[in-house]
Protein backbone atom coordinates (compact mmCIF):
# COMPACT_ATOMS: atom_id res chain seq x y z
CA UNK A 1 0.00 0.00 0.00
CA UNK A 2 2.21 2.48 0.76
CA UNK A 3 4.22 1.60 -2.96
CA UNK A 4 0.63 2.68 -4.66
CA UNK A 5 0.38 5.64 -2.49
CA UNK A 6 4.47 6.71 -3.53
CA UNK A 7 2.96 5.51 -7.61
CA UNK A 8 0.11 7.74 -7.77
CA UNK A 9 1.00 10.53 -6.21
CA UNK A 10 5.05 10.75 -7.73
CA UNK A 11 5.73 14.57 -7.42
CA UNK A 12 4.04 15.17 -4.29
CA UNK A 13 5.30 13.86 -0.81
CA UNK A 14 3.06 12.66 1.28
CA UNK A 15 3.07 13.18 5.10
CA UNK A 16 3.31 9.70 6.63
CA UNK A 17 5.30 8.19 4.66
CA UNK A 18 8.35 9.44 5.45
CA UNK A 19 11.72 10.12 2.83
CA UNK A 20 13.77 6.89 2.59
CA UNK A 21 17.66 9.38 2.48
CA UNK A 22 16.27 11.00 5.57
CA UNK A 23 15.68 7.56 7.19
CA UNK A 24 19.06 6.54 6.34
CA UNK A 25 20.65 9.80 7.65
CA UNK A 26 18.54 9.98 10.57
CA UNK A 27 20.11 6.56 11.27
CA UNK A 28 23.66 7.32 10.71
CA UNK A 29 23.32 10.41 13.05
CA UNK A 30 21.67 8.25 16.19
CA UNK A 31 24.58 5.45 15.45
CA UNK A 32 26.84 8.36 15.72
CA UNK A 33 25.47 10.26 18.68
CA UNK A 34 24.80 6.42 20.81
CA UNK A 35 28.56 5.80 19.90
CA UNK A 36 29.74 8.90 21.55
CA UNK A 37 27.42 8.83 24.39
CA UNK A 38 28.29 4.92 25.01
CA UNK A 39 32.02 5.95 24.55
CA UNK A 40 32.52 9.55 26.67
CA UNK A 41 29.06 10.64 28.76
CA UNK A 42 27.94 7.12 29.92
CA UNK A 43 31.38 6.42 31.62
CA UNK A 44 31.46 10.08 33.10
CA UNK A 45 28.05 9.42 34.44
CA UNK A 46 28.90 6.36 35.69
CA UNK A 47 31.71 7.53 37.79
CA UNK A 48 29.83 10.23 38.47
CA UNK A 49 27.38 7.96 39.77
CA UNK A 50 29.86 5.41 41.57
CA UNK A 51 31.40 8.82 43.16
CA UNK A 52 27.60 9.54 44.74
CA UNK A 53 27.29 5.80 45.62
CA UNK A 54 30.78 5.89 47.51
CA UNK A 55 30.04 9.13 48.86
CA UNK A 56 26.74 8.24 49.97
CA UNK A 57 27.46 5.13 51.18
CA UNK A 58 31.08 6.29 53.08
CA UNK A 59 28.57 8.84 54.65
CA UNK A 60 26.33 6.34 55.52
CA UNK A 61 29.55 4.18 57.33
CA UNK A 62 30.74 7.44 58.87
CA UNK A 63 27.28 8.23 60.10
CA UNK A 64 27.61 4.84 61.70
CA UNK A 65 30.72 4.89 63.18
CA UNK A 66 29.93 8.64 64.77
CA UNK A 67 26.27 6.83 66.41
CA UNK A 68 28.73 3.78 67.60
CA UNK A 69 30.10 6.02 68.99
CA UNK A 70 28.10 8.11 70.52
CA UNK A 71 26.25 5.39 71.92
CA UNK A 72 29.45 4.43 73.67
CA UNK A 73 29.94 7.67 74.88
CA UNK A 74 26.50 7.51 76.28
CA UNK A 75 27.17 4.30 78.11
CA UNK A 76 30.14 6.08 79.39
CA UNK A 77 28.00 9.23 81.09
CA UNK A 78 25.60 7.05 81.83
CA UNK A 79 28.14 4.86 83.90
CA UNK A 80 29.87 7.46 85.39
CA UNK A 81 26.95 9.32 86.23
CA UNK A 82 25.87 6.42 88.20
CA UNK A 83 29.20 5.98 89.74
CA UNK A 84 28.71 9.70 90.83
CA UNK A 85 25.54 9.03 92.67
CA UNK A 86 26.61 6.24 94.20
CA UNK A 87 29.83 8.26 95.21
CA UNK A 88 27.44 11.04 96.25
CA UNK A 89 25.18 9.12 98.45
CA UNK A 90 28.58 7.44 99.89
CA UNK A 91 28.87 10.60 100.91
CA UNK A 92 25.67 11.63 102.13
CA UNK A 93 25.98 8.87 104.12
CA UNK A 94 29.26 8.98 105.82
CA UNK A 95 28.53 13.05 106.82
CA UNK A 96 25.40 11.46 108.62
CA UNK A 97 27.66 9.43 110.50
CA UNK A 98 30.22 11.96 111.20
CA UNK A 99 27.37 14.47 111.95
CA UNK A 100 25.54 11.72 114.32
CA UNK A 101 29.05 11.47 115.81
CA UNK A 102 29.99 14.79 116.14
CA UNK A 103 26.27 15.13 117.70
CA UNK A 104 26.71 11.92 120.71
CA UNK A 105 30.20 14.02 121.49
CA UNK A 106 28.55 17.00 122.23
CA UNK A 107 25.73 15.64 123.97
CA UNK A 108 28.46 13.34 125.95
CA UNK A 109 30.43 16.46 126.70
CA UNK A 110 27.50 18.75 127.49
CA UNK A 111 25.99 15.73 129.96
CA UNK A 112 29.92 15.63 131.38
CA UNK A 113 29.82 19.57 131.51
CA UNK A 114 26.40 19.32 132.94
CA UNK A 115 27.17 16.95 135.66
CA UNK A 116 30.14 18.70 137.09
CA UNK A 117 28.43 21.91 137.14
CA UNK A 118 25.73 20.28 139.15
CA UNK A 119 28.78 18.53 141.46
CA UNK A 120 30.13 21.63 141.81
CA UNK A 121 27.02 23.42 142.76
CA UNK A 122 26.33 20.79 145.25
CA UNK A 123 29.78 21.25 146.14
CA UNK A 124 29.29 24.63 146.45
CA UNK A 125 26.21 24.59 148.49
CA UNK A 126 27.29 22.09 150.84
CA UNK A 127 30.11 24.33 152.25
CA UNK A 128 27.79 27.57 152.25
CA UNK A 129 25.49 25.14 154.16
CA UNK A 130 28.47 24.33 156.85
CA UNK A 131 29.39 28.07 157.05
CA UNK A 132 25.88 28.98 157.64
CA UNK A 133 25.43 26.12 160.10
CA UNK A 134 28.81 27.33 161.92
CA UNK A 135 27.66 30.83 161.62
CA UNK A 136 24.11 30.14 163.26
CA UNK A 137 25.53 27.76 166.18
CA UNK A 138 27.61 31.06 166.81
CA UNK A 139 24.79 33.38 166.81
CA UNK A 140 22.12 30.53 168.59
CA UNK A 141 25.17 29.94 171.30
CA UNK A 142 25.41 33.79 171.77
CA UNK A 143 22.11 34.50 171.64
CA UNK A 144 21.51 31.15 173.95
CA UNK A 145 24.43 32.40 176.79
CA UNK A 146 22.47 35.82 176.77
CA UNK A 147 19.31 34.22 177.54
CA UNK A 148 20.70 31.59 179.70
CA UNK A 149 22.70 34.54 181.95
CA UNK A 150 19.09 36.22 182.31
CA UNK A 151 17.26 33.42 182.84
CA UNK A 152 19.41 31.65 185.10
CA UNK A 153 20.83 35.20 186.57
CA UNK A 154 24.36 34.48 186.53
CA UNK A 155 27.02 35.85 184.23
CA UNK A 156 27.97 33.28 181.81
CA UNK A 157 31.05 35.19 181.08
CA UNK A 158 33.25 32.50 181.39
CA UNK A 159 34.32 30.91 177.87
CA UNK A 160 34.85 27.79 178.87
CA UNK A 161 31.38 27.24 180.71
CA UNK A 162 29.95 29.35 177.52
CA UNK A 163 31.09 26.60 175.58
CA UNK A 164 29.93 23.89 177.26
CA UNK A 165 26.84 25.58 178.00
CA UNK A 166 26.20 26.30 174.21
CA UNK A 167 27.23 22.93 173.29
CA UNK A 168 24.81 21.09 175.30
CA UNK A 169 21.94 23.21 174.39
CA UNK A 170 22.46 22.51 170.77
CA UNK A 171 22.68 18.87 171.29
CA UNK A 172 19.48 19.14 173.21
CA UNK A 173 18.41 20.77 170.23
CA UNK A 174 19.06 18.20 167.78
CA UNK A 175 18.38 15.43 170.09
CA UNK A 176 14.86 17.22 170.11
CA UNK A 177 14.75 17.79 166.24
CA UNK A 178 15.22 14.85 164.91
CA UNK A 179 13.64 12.43 167.62
CA UNK A 180 15.64 9.67 167.24
CA UNK A 181 18.73 11.02 169.19
CA UNK A 182 20.64 11.49 165.90
CA UNK A 183 22.12 15.26 165.93
CA UNK A 184 20.28 17.11 163.08
CA UNK A 185 23.41 18.26 161.34
CA UNK A 186 24.68 14.61 161.07
CA UNK A 187 22.25 13.72 158.27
Amino acid sequence: MLLNLAAEGGTEHNPIVPIWQEIVVGLVAFGLLAYLLMKHVFPRMEQTFQARVDAIEGGIKRAETAQAEANKLLEQYKAQLAEARTEAAKIRDDARVDAEGIRSDVLAKAREESDRIIAAGKEQLAAERQTIVRELRAEVGTVAVDLASKIVGESLADEARRRNTVERFLADLETAGTGNGTPAGAR
